[in-house]
């Protein structure tokens, strides 16, 4: 599972999930991409999920880059406890994902290949999920 190593908070508000992805929402590293078309929190279980069907599908040939990651600490208050006494303490952490963020990236394989493997990796995600082919002039090293 992914997680941060430490944080300066052990707590954080909610926040809002409000407009669209302004950072990581062009393909940087590979030549495909798996684009969330929805706002949600996505959790390090579900990003572990969908890496395990990318790469089990691919039988571990070309590569996979994951370009969310699940800062964002969820609190829980234990079962039958009363209102009040406080804050819960951190359960899971979740990474905040925007519509037209860049979820996953592959490159190595050809495209029929890469497709269904985003496709079962997009199964194991919250969200409804788009998958996106690089262009040459878009952002990143050139091929």
């Amino acid at each position: 599972m992914l997680l941060p190593k430490r944080v300066k908070y052990r707590r954080v508000q909610r926040g809002r999930m409000k407009g669209k992805a302004l950072r990581g929402n062009k393909i940087s590293h590979g030549e495909y991409g798996l684009v969330a078309l929805e706002p949600a929190w996505i959790t390090s279980q579900q990003i572990e999920a969908a890496r395990i069907a990318m790469t089990r599908y691919i039988k571990r040939g070309g590569q996979v880059w994951i370009k969310i990651f699940p800062d964002k600490p969820v609190t829980e208050k234990p079962a039958e406890t009363r209102m009040g006494s406080g804050k819960g303490s951190p359960e899971y952490w979740v990474a905040v994902v925007k519509p037209g963020r860049v979820m996953f990236e592959m490159a190595g394989i050809d495209e029929a290949t890469a497709r269904e493997a985003m496709r079962l990796a997009g199964h194991k995600l919250p969200v409804k999920t788009k998958f996106v082919v690089r262009d040459d002039n878009e952002g990143g090293e050139a091929k």
